[in-house]
């Protein structure tokens, strides 16, 4: 998995590229922890480019959550692929981490 980010204004987006699994989950959720610790806690992950995720993956961003809202800010996922969209909505996280069509739309009305 390739993991970068950019800052946009009043969020950093952090891109995920390939799978979220159990080998590069701790990855990402350690790379977002360090953009929380950088400053930005109001976190967009673009799962555009993300073919897969299990239960690691979810786990992973599930941390990233819990360590944004830490900090006083959110994390929000978008341009969902369908089967992560399976994996959210089998385990009702979707109800927890909505999935917005882009990453700009994310925080837009805020």
């Amino acid at each position: 998995m390739e993991i970068s980010h950019k800052a946009n204004g009043t969020y950093t987006e952090v891109v995920a590229s390939g799978r979220l699994n159990m080998v590069s989950a701790p990855s990402l959720r350690s790379y977002v922890s360090e953009v929380v610790a950088s400053g930005s806690h109001r976190i967009v992950i673009n799962l555009a480019q993300t073919t897969f995720m299990d239960s690691s993956g979810l786990g992973a961003l599930i941390g990233c959550l819990k360590a944004a809202r830490q900090a006083g800010g959110d994390l929000r996922i978008a341009a969902v692929q369908p089967q992560v969209k399976m994996v959210l909505e089998l385990t009702s996280m979707d109800r927890v981490l909505t999935a917005y069509p882009s990453a700009e739309e994310a925080f837009g009305n805020e």
